[in-house]
């Protein structure tokens, strides 16, 4: 997808794309501006817990409080709670969110923590975060009840592909949020990690919101295009 160059900032990918009244999509950039990968517990936001980081962070919660759109979709490079990538030492350190501590929130949590306190106390309604990285499919839903960290509004995180890459997963989930496991497809056991696209585990999802009820539909599909699992989410009034 082609992005506009911002002379302000040589090299930005971070930006809206509006889509009429229905759908704003935000897409951040969670790779650019993060700190260096380490233990990542540190208890209070600095540059070692940056993922986002601050300039980002703040065009984000100012779009996100000025957005009309009826869905703010999150178009997120990463998952929020799945721990599963691992840097290139495999001892400690990663370029995850999460720590598998399934606490409160340490390290790069703390930013996802302030960003999700911000839109529930601003009232930034129907949120649901898209995103990949992992190779397979799920459905996550966020329950603040279920949750270490409960200043939050609950929300969707559905994931899905890369397309054309190896198959792995499932990754384990981080409780620092709560998420709760609607859906998954991934290589079982006895199938093993890196399966070839060959193989067909390899997954998209596509996203429809029907104009007279503004409800979101999104339906998780295979490579064949197959319908995995869907599920209809209605809007909340602001």
């Amino acid at each position: 997808m082609a992005v506009a160059t911002n002379p302000l900032e040589p090299g930005r990918v971070y930006r809206k794309l509006s889509n009429g009244p229905l759908v704003d999509v935000f897409m951040p950039d969670m790779r650019s501006y993060r700190g260096p990968n380490g233990a990542d517990k540190e208890t209070s936001y600095g540059r070692a817990a940056h993922f986002l980081a601050p300039t980002q962070i703040a065009w984000l919660t100012r779009e996100l409080k000025a957005s009309k759109a009826t869905w703010k979709v999150i178009a997120a490079d990463m998952p929020i709670s799945i721990y599963v990538v691992y840097d290139a030492d495999h001892n400690f350190g990663s370029e995850a969110i999460s720590q598998l501590d399934n606490g409160a929130p340490l390290g790069r949590e703390l930013e996802i923590a302030d960003l999700l306190s911000f839109m529930r106390r601003e009232k930034v309604r129907n949120t649901v975060w898209l995103t990949a990285d992992v190779h397979y499919t799920a459905a996550h839903w966020y329950d603040p009840s279920a949750a270490q960290f409960q200043d939050f509004d609950p929300f969707w995180e559905f994931v899905s592909g890369p397309i054309h890459a190896g198959t792995f997963g499932p990754g384990d989930l981080d409780q620092t949020f709560g998420p709760q496991l609607k859906y998954v497809k991934a290589p079982i056991k006895e199938q093993g990690q890196n399966l070839p696209p060959s193989d067909g585990l390899q997954f998209f999802g596509h996203v429809e919101v029907d104009g007279g009820t503004r409800q979101m539909k999104v339906t998780l599909r295979d490579v064949a295009d197959h319908a995995l699992w869907s599920t209809t989410i209605d809007p909340v009034a602001s």
